[in-house]
């Protein structure tokens, strides 16, 4: 069938594509496992059936354990076998998904010889509480500190151990101001005075603390940027002190400024890894208090104050319309993504017309789906000049054929990428698109459930399966 149709440049990732592919009828997966040069992507499937998960395990290919390892719907009973493998990696795969994991193979791994695996199960929100506890008591600091950053809601005894451990690092984390777990708990108020003692817990101590007007003053001047930082936040900073605070970090180092090769030492690169660092958090903060009363914020000179008014419940429409049209990307990104129901389709247009990828704080939107678009408007954006906004167009599941066959012509990879899996998009085109010379787009051409099963087939022969 489709003898003209071009052979595959990529073909490994042909075949990456192919081993996510929901149209992949069960008995062509069992030839997918035969596949060694991929990245075993096949091994995470949600419709493997017991004895493919076997077969799997029988191969004893790393790769293919490794997915194995990390597939959600993998029985219990294989992961209890996989949590005796030699191999760490495929053992701290495993803890990927505690939260579903059977207990014994979570008792088994709590005790693992490898500290990745242990460091694993500490970040790990499905750890059960009892065992994730035990690692409080961890011979490896490492470990300890993991437990700390990610554990911030542990029961007050593990709290107090982690908060005065006796290695720096763990104490640090365990009063760290950025929580990758929410947000974290006042801590013991009689540990307070302590931890805002100690240089590496008082910037998350400040937040806690009740503050005298000396104190306050004394800590806006601290030389560690991150504690300027949290006073800066505080509702009971005078405005004339955050404003002080504000443009001194702004004076500080930019990434721009990073030191060369020939500073005499890692202070320097320290200093202004930490000076970056603070400039970062004035426009990343999130401030519950504001949050809680957004309104008079609106307008606030200070970035990290609008980005916390947008995250405010039932705002009126004129602070929506406000945020959505501030001069900030992060402000406007971040109160479209809170309320995308109240972004009307032309607001949404142009948020996504002057979306610019420039920093670390906005990239994140690059990829998402957050707003949405009528079909008339998707169509239109197959034709516009941005690259991006032709990426959008498939979106439209209902897109023509022509169109579709237009889109996978395209001179942008994103664009040809994201037509790949259209259901509208003409056969001959998914084809070439099969033999794309970028390899991401050949992946998503192999993906695509509109593939006939014969051509699976020719792409499996080819690849000596």
């Amino acid at each position: 069938m489709d003898a003209d149709a071009p052979a595959p440049v990529h073909l490994d990732k042909v075949m990456d594509g192919l081993a996510t592919n929901p149209a992949v009828p069960a008995n062509l997966i069992g030839r997918l496992v035969a596949w060694r040069r991929g990245h075993g992507t096949v091994a995470r499937r949600p419709d493997l059936t017991e004895d493919m998960c076997a077969r799997i395990i029988a191969t004893g290919d790393h790769r293919l354990l490794h997915g194995l390892a990390l597939n959600d719907r993998l029985p219990g009973r294989f992961r209890v076998l996989l949590a005796a493998h030699r191999d760490e990696a495929v053992r701290s795969a495993l803890v990927v998904h505690a939260a579903t994991a059977p207990r014994a193979m979570l008792e088994r791994l709590i005790d693992d010889p490898a500290p990745q695996v242990r460091r694993g199960l500490a970040q790990a929100h499905g750890t059960p509480p009892d065992l994730r506890a035990r690692l409080a008591t961890d011979p490896v600091p490492e470990v300890r500190a993991a437990l700390a950053r990610h554990w911030t809601q542990a029961a007050e005894v593990v709290r107090r151990a982690l908060l005065t451990d006796p290695e720096a690092e763990v104490r640090a984390a365990a009063c760290s101001t950025s929580c990758a777990r929410g947000p974290r708990p006042a801590p013991p108020a009689d540990l307070l005075p302590t931890l805002l003692a100690d240089p590496v817990t008082r910037a998350g101590a400040v937040a806690h603390a009740v503050l005298d007007a000396d104190t306050l003053r004394r800590l806006a001047a601290d030389p560690d940027a991150s504690v300027r930082v949290q006073v800066f936040a505080r509702q009971d900073t005078p405005e004339h002190v955050r404003a002080e605070i504000h443009d001194a970090l702004h004076g500080l180092s930019c990434p721009g400024d990073v030191p060369g090769p020939d500073a005499d030492d890692d202070e320097a690169f320290l200093r202004w890894y930490d000076d970056v660092a603070a400039r970062g958090e004035l426009r990343t903060l999130r401030l519950p208090w504001v949050t809680a009363d957004p309104l008079p914020h609106l307008d606030s000179p200070y970035v990290a104050f609008r980005v916390s008014a947008a995250l405010g419940e039932a705002l009126p429409a004129h602070a929506v319309a406000r945020l959505l049209d501030d001069e900030e990307e992060i402000v406007r990104l971040t109160m479209a993504s809170a309320a995308p129901h109240l972004v009307d389709p032309a607001t949404a247009e142009s948020i996504e017309r002057r979306y610019r990828r420039r920093d670390k704080f906005t990239f994140w939107w690059d990829e998402a789906q957050v707003l949405t678009f009528p079909p008339d408007t998707l169509r239109r954006f197959a034709a516009d000049p941005e690259p991006r906004l032709r990426s959008f167009a498939p979106r439209d599941p209902d897109l023509p054929p022509e169109l579709a066959e237009k889109l996978a012509s395209d001179p942008e990879d994103r664009v040809r990428r994201a037509v790949a899996p259209h259901r509208n998009l003409p056969l001959p085109s998914l084809l070439r698109l099969l033999a794309d010379p970028s390899g991401r787009v050949a992946e998503a051409a192999g993906a695509s459930p509109s593939l006939p099963v014969g051509r699976m087939e020719w792409l499996l022969t080819r690849a000596g399966l």
